[in-house]
């Protein structure tokens, strides 16, 4: 019996085909950006993200609000400004409280 990493368990389909398309092309950026027939800037950006996604999976963070909000900024669901702040007030409330 095979053990899912609990990372790729937590990646949508999408992200999932896209690290299927990227190993066969044997992490060819050149190639993924030719079958996705976009350019190798936008793949790039793809990658930078789900790497993002991947590390975010990977730190245990203990306030399930903060994850909440780290994992919409990398979803691109709110920016990482927004993110930042939102998680910084919500840490001031918490240490006044």
């Amino acid at each position: 019996m095979t053990t899912i990493p609990g990372w790729m368990a937590e990646l949508e389909d999408e992200d999932l085909a896209f690290v299927k398309k990227f190993l066969l092309a044997s992490g060819s950026l050149k190639e993924v950006a030719s079958v996705y027939g976009v350019s190798y800037p936008t793949v790039r950006l793809r990658l930078d993200r789900l790497i993002q996604k991947i590390r975010l999976s990977e730190t245990v963070e203990a306030d399930p609000y903060v994850s909440l909000v780290k994992r919409l900024a990398v979803d691109d669901k709110l920016d990482f400004d927004t993110a930042k702040l939102l998680i910084t007030e919500y840490r001031k409330t918490k240490e006044e409280s």
